[in-house]
């Protein structure tokens, strides 16, 4: 499912939506379906690898690095450098 930004027309409220092929949004704020697809915004590239990482050290802390080797994990954690 894809996450889409939207402008409703009737209120001028902006949101984003997980979309399934086939459905329709509506506004959350009116139930108006009248809505405009925006152009989402990126995240800059420092806060992309940010994020990388900290998803990382979550999936570490969890456990779901145990079956690679410590030098594997290491390069893992390490960042866009070890990659």
């Amino acid at each position: 499912m894809p996450l889409y930004d939207y402008r409703c027309q009737a209120c001028g409220h902006s949101f984003e939506a997980l979309v399934r092929s086939g459905s329709t949004p509506v506004c959350p704020n009116c139930g108006s379906s009248a809505l405009e697809k925006c152009v989402s915004a990126i995240a800059p590239a420092g806060k992309i690898e940010a994020i990388r990482m900290s998803n990382r050290r979550a999936a570490a802390a969890q456990g779901l690095f145990d079956h690679y080797s410590p030098s594997d994990r290491a390069r893992l954690l390490q960042g866009k450098k070890g990659i």
